[in-house]
């Protein structure tokens, strides 16, 4: 009778160890699916910052392509103005000589607007 119940002790024993095992186990695997799930909204998170990222990075490059554009025709445009700023500084100065040459002013001096 002793070894039968020394063995029922050690199936105890052994159930109990399996029961704790397998509980161990469970949890185990409820923390890698957690731990999954996780990594899975990580990854999702990530191709979401990837994806605008490339988006600001597109903006960015019209942006700066933009910028060029406006700042050659600002530049354009400032040309043209002293162009016509020098025309008209000539055509100034030819009638103010004009005026004078008619009216026996001696000195041709030219005068500028600017």
């Amino acid at each position: 009778m002793a070894v039968v119940a020394a063995n029922r002790k050690e199936e105890e024993e052994l159930r109990k160890k399996n029961q704790e095992l397998e509980k161990e186990l469970r949890e185990s695997r409820e923390r890698e699916e957690q731990m999954r799930k996780e990594l899975r909204k990580v990854w999702e998170r990530l191709r979401v910052a990837e994806e605008a990222e490339e988006r600001l990075c597109s903006q960015l490059g019209e942006l700066e392509a933009e910028s060029v554009n406006q700042a050659r025709a600002y530049n354009a445009h400032i040309v043209s103005l002293m162009d016509q700023l020098s025309k008209g500084n000539n055509n100034n100065n030819l009638l103010v000589n004009n005026h004078r040459h008619r009216h026996g002013h001696r000195s041709p001096a030219p005068i500028s607007i600017l």
